[in-house]
């Protein structure tokens, strides 16, 4: 049976938190069942500042050589530049980026986002990580969470924010898996982390795409489009066999 990836974005933990209410949407009408990748590039199982990108993609490979019936795989933000660096796997079925990105070989993801107006400011430490430069709580809601009014889900994805390994955001990619691959882009219209015109040139790359009308974490904001989207994509490979 098809599975589903869960990859998340950058500088968070947890990814099995974050994608949770959407993946128990999913189980629950088609019971599909879900897994979310862990990154050691964010301190998940290895010490902060001692893997980027590579060991990210690797950890992603490694989930996919353990999906026997395949796997959709679903990355949101820097999710999207792990998945070109290691979802370019025999079980990879479909892609789905959300409010993310579909690299070039040789691009880093520090560089995609340098033309941005408004980049997210970080700060960098001398044991070769970065983190959120200058945000609290309720600046943090604000920039990513605006449009979840869950005062207790704000507080909570806070708690998740965590240094990560300047070189996820720095190393270029070698790989561009979405190439040839069946993909589904979520355009988060109302981003007030990754313009919408970024997201637009990125969601051209993909085989369709489809605008939700929320923030950065539409998972959190309105986790029954996201779930919606997936299903569709579950459907479309059930009926394709």
């Amino acid at each position: 049976m098809v599975e589903i990836l869960f990859v998340h974005g950058a500088l968070v933990r947890d990814g099995a938190w974050w994608w949770a209410p959407a993946a128990r949407a999913v189980e629950e009408r088609l019971g599909v069942r879900s897994w979310a990748v862990a990154l050691p590039s964010c301190g998940e199982g290895a010490p902060a500042g001692t893997a980027g990108l590579v060991e990210d993609a690797a950890a992603l490979r490694v989930a996919l050589d353990a999906a026997d019936g395949g796997a959709v795989v679903v990355g949101h933000s820097y999710g999207g530049t792990v998945i070109a660096e290691g979802a370019d796997h025999p079980a990879a079925r479909h892609l789905v980026l959300i409010s993310s990105y579909l690299p070039d070989p040789g691009q880093a993801q520090a560089a995609i986002l340098g033309g941005e107006p408004d980049p997210v400011a970080v700060e960098a430490d001398v044991d070769g990580t970065v983190a959120l430069a200058g945000f609290d709580v309720a600046g943090f809601a604000a920039r990513f969470l605006q449009d979840v009014p869950d005062e207790a889900v704000r507080a909570a994805a806070w708690e998740r924010v965590t240094r990560q390994s300047a070189a996820a955001l720095g190393t270029p990619t070698t790989r561009a898996a979405w190439r040839g691959r069946p993909s589904t882009y979520l355009v988060c219209t109302d981003d007030r982390s990754t313009t919408v015109g970024l997201q637009r040139r990125h969601a051209a790359r993909a085989t369709r795409s489809v605008e939700l009308p929320t923030g950065h974490h539409p998972f959190l904001a309105r986790p029954d489009l996201v779930a919606a989207e997936l299903e569709q994509v579950l459907r479309t490979l059930d009926a394709a066999r």
